[in-house]
């Protein structure tokens, strides 16, 4: 019996295939957002935000299959899907901020 090397180890990460560890990440996610909305700390338009994550997610995937098909290239190689896809992250980020920028300057301050 031998023992892998380090090479050998990271050798044998970088060919996985990331696709289950993608979906499998959905998982704990969804039960982020089950939380979410029940904590009644998280302000509604972060809530939102954190939401249309999923869609940036979904987009991400969409714009993959076509600059594959279209181009036979991965995402990142074509910059008009790529920023297509990270647009909706950009949406979805500012939803989140712009929430807790919000419940931040409504919240009242005690000063006794």
């Amino acid at each position: 019996m031998s023992i892998a090397t380090p090479t050998e180890l990271v050798n044998a990460i970088i060919s996985m295939d990331p696709a289950p560890l993608y979906g499998l990440s959905l998982i704990p996610y969804l039960a982020f957002l089950w939380w979410a909305q029940q904590c009644k700390a998280i302000p509604k338009l972060s809530l939102w935000g954190f939401r249309l994550t999923l869609l940036f997610v979904v987009m991400t995937i969409v714009f993959a299959i076509l600059a594959n098909q279209r181009y036979g290239l991965e995402l990142v190689e074509v910059d008009q899907f790529h920023g297509a896809a990270e647009a909706f992250l950009v949406l979805s980020d500012t939803l989140v901020v712009l929430g807790f920028i919000r419940a931040g300057r409504r919240r009242v301050v005690k000063n006794s």
